[in-house]
């Protein structure tokens, strides 16, 4: 196996942290379980009552418009991220790029889809930015504290390199961030027009 000097510093920090993933068996099953799915759902469960607190607020329509983009952004960024800038990227896994990759501790299934950038830290970077650009700051900083768990679990299954999971996180937050003036101003005037509907009880409770 190469000396570590022969690695870049992505490989090395990956190599590190699965390190830390032989050296703590007690973890496996949560941290799997959690990066796999489980976090997903936790920051899809935030969300879901991030819009049903905001639909309760003073000034709804622009409250819920910002959620609904912190939802819709997540969605976006995942399919530009998964559909346009992996194939494009054309990175493999960490296991079936380094030499040795048996030694390597990977906890999730194997996959032979491309790495870079990590879909689960894209996520988690849109609905973390997202959260807090609407302004539900409770329910942000958990969210933010869920999704860099989630982004390290990425790394500590043996899933993938620590820049991908640090370009994944950019990626959704950049993405979210940069639309917000387009996509909230639309969203605002759509809610608006949904409380005059039968449907406005859906993004206001006031109404």
């Amino acid at each position: 196996m190469p000396s570590p000097g022969s690695f870049s510093i992505n490989s090395i920090w990956y190599l590190d942290v699965n390190r830390l993933a032989r050296q703590s068996g007690w973890a496996h099953g949560i941290m799997a379980t959690y990066s796999h799915f489980l976090g997903i759902g936790l920051l899809a469960l935030l969300l879901l009552l991030a819009w049903w607190r905001a639909r309760s607020a003073t000034a709804p329509a622009r409250t819920v418009a910002g959620v609904l983009w912190a939802a819709g952004g997540t969605v976006v960024a995942w399919v530009v991220a998964h559909f346009v800038l992996k194939p494009l990227i054309a990175e493999k896994r960490p296991y079936l790029a380094l030499p040795r990759a048996d030694h390597v501790e990977v906890l999730l299934t194997r996959t032979h889809g491309y790495s870079f950038p990590s879909g689960h830290a894209t996520i988690a970077g849109a609905v973390l930015v997202g959260l807090w650009m609407a302004r539900r700051w409770l329910i942000a900083s958990l969210a933010s504290l869920l999704g860099l768990l989630l982004s390290f679990g990425r790394v500590y299954t043996g899933m993938h390199y620590p820049f991908d999971v640090v370009g994944g996180l950019a990626f959704g937050a950049g993405l979210v961030l940069v639309l917000w003036p387009l996509a909230v101003p639309l969203l605002t005037r759509l809610d608006n027009a949904l409380l005059e509907t039968p449907l406005g009880s859906l993004v206001s409770s006031t109404h």
